[in-house]
């Protein structure tokens, strides 16, 4: 640690939040470098304690923290030089009722008294050393984090668990392996000191390390490229701390996407990055967003965590600490190209991405998706059929760090695939695969629902006119009671298909459409089979 002193020995301290939060105090006491008393202020332990409330992890590390110091001083029979006391004194001008300003009020009650502030928060020192304030800043040298040493230069993450030893990814996006990186078993010191150094580097001036989302049992941290989450109990049953860093950056000419999908970025306006964890999505959306910069386009983020690595021409803002009212406007107001929306999660999310959209700013939104459509569906429930082509217009689908798939979307009035009367004709939206233009699922209204339904499959089954005429037949007879995307026609042999549909459907099925199969069995001599889905 390193620790400078301002203003010659004192016997009388006054330490602030900081001190608490990255455990720099009890180091001071420990080490042996205070002699006196050190005088908390009771407002700090309401400060941590309403933080608590509100839901931050850091109100609980430092309640823990003050309990802790009190407990070290006699647990080390350190009474003699160290007398811990707490006091409930305010400065003139504040008020006990002022506990969002604590450390600017330790600090001028420091003034007051003639004390000696400990503080880890370099633009604190600073003040103190401008007003002359006498002070003891603790905040520690620059150096390497704990952290840091579990990673080279192939590792994607590392796992931390107490009672554990440490484990890391090593490899590649859809291609590692889980290896242990360590044969120490983790104790919740250690890791509660890991927690600890992390919070105590987002206290620096010029720091790398901010704190993005604080609750009362999990903290995640961006420091650097490193994204950081730390669990607590009784979230988790130990303390547990994950860290994440991207190894890849990436260009968009290196991902040699076909020249039509290259040249539909280049105009698209409503984009969908979607994918399971760790496809790539995010190192996708950080290659488009340099490259919109590189067209001379303003281009800023929301993140939550803010992880990913941008030049400083790309503004960053963070959903945590603005509401998505505060985010709006600023965007409206600022007037960017594109806004790359990272981790799109729930409803305030997903109407944010569409008020821009409409608005005509350009979206980039990134979402987490078991396939492509299911990024789509994330939508289709939120906004009228008819915005859908203007609200997303490009769907791209990662898998293993490459682009799986690309979609388009467009409108146009047809009967939907399956159904034949032409009184039935209305407005579709078209999913096409963008490379080969085929249609492969199509979206309309049908009653009052909203149905998504695959295409390919329908006209696999279909090849010739009669099969087409049977299949179309059985949906007609089956639509009244079962929806149209729930049935699935197959041809089992010649002369022969069978008709899957979910379990839940079957009463009614055997019910209500049985008499219609069975007609349709004579006038095409054909035999249907129903089957649960």
């Amino acid at each position: 640690m390193t620790v400078s002193i301002a203003g010659g020995e004192q016997e009388v301290y006054i330490p602030d939040t900081t001190v608490f939060l990255d455990g720099t105090l009890k180091e001071l006491i420990v080490k042996g470098y205070l002699r006196g008393k050190v005088l908390i202020s009771s407002l700090i332990i309401r400060k941590f304690e309403e933080d608590s409330k509100r839901g931050s992890a850091l109100g609980l590390l430092g309640i823990r923290e003050v309990s802790d110091i009190t407990t070290t001083v006699k647990k080390l029979g350190l009474e003699d030089y160290v007398k811990v006391e707490f006091i409930n004194m305010v400065p003139k001008g504040y008020s006990i009722h002022d506990i969002d300003k604590v450390d600017e009020i330790v600090r001028e009650l420091a003034r007051e008294m003639g004390a000696t502030l400990i503080t880890s928060n370099e633009v604190t020192a600073m003040i103190c050393s401008a007003t002359g304030i006498k002070y003891i800043f603790t905040g520690k040298a620059k150096q390497r984090l704990e952290i840091e040493k579990y990673f080279d230069k192939d590792t994607l993450s590392i796992h931390l668990k107490e009672g554990c030893v440490p484990y890391a990814k090593k490899g590649s996006p859809g291609n590692w392996k889980l290896i242990p990186v360590g044969y120490e078993i983790l104790t919740r010191e250690y890791l509660e000191k890991v927690i600890r150094e992390l919070i105590g580097a987002s206290f620096k001036l010029e720091t790398i390390c901010r704190i993005e989302i604080s609750r009362p049992h999990s903290l995640v941290i961006q420091c650097g490229e490193y994204r950081i989450v730390a669990v607590m109990p009784p979230v988790s049953d130990g303390y547990e701390i994950t860290v994440v860093r991207p190894i890849l950056r990436k260009k968009l000419e290196e991902y040699n996407l076909h020249p039509r999908v290259f040249e539909r970025l280049q105009r698209a306006e409503g984009i969908l990055i979607a994918g399971p964890p760790g496809a790539g999505k995010t190192t996708f959306a950080q290659a488009l967003a340099e490259y919109y910069m590189r067209l001379n386009k303003v281009v800023k983020t929301i993140e939550s965590p803010r992880d990913m690595i941008l030049p400083n021409e790309i503004t960053q803002y963070s959903k945590t600490y603005a509401t998505s009212e505060e985010l709006h406007d600023i965007l409206l107001l600022s007037r960017p190209d594109y806004v790359i929306f990272d981790e799109m999660r729930d409803t305030p999310d997903f109407e944010l991405y569409i008020d821009l959209r409409l608005a005509g700013v350009g979206m980039i939104g990134v979402v987490h998706a078991t396939t492509p459509i299911d990024a789509i569906q994330r939508f289709v429930h939120r906004v009228d059929l008819g915005l859908l082509p203007s609200i997303i217009d490009t769907v791209i689908f990662m898998r293993n760090g490459d682009v799986n798939k690309v979609y388009a979307l467009e409108m146009t009035v047809k009967v939907p695939e399956g159904l034949r009367e032409e009184d039935l004709a209305r407005p579709v939206v078209l999913v096409k695969d963008y490379v080969t233009d085929e249609v492969e699922y199509e979206i309309y209204i049908f009653g009052e629902e909203k149905f998504i339904v695959p295409v390919r499959r329908t006209t696999l089954a279909a090849r010739t006119a009669v099969d087409r005429k049977v299949i179309l037949r059985i949906v007609r007879a089956l639509k009244k009671y079962i929806p149209p995307s729930e049935i699935r026609v197959e041809k089992a042999g010649e002369g022969t298909y069978v008709v899957k549909i979910p379990e839940s459907y079957m009463g009614i099925a055997i019910a209500r459409g049985l008499p219609k199969l069975e007609a349709l069995k004579k006038k095409f001599n054909v035999d249907i089979r129903v089957e649960p889905r």
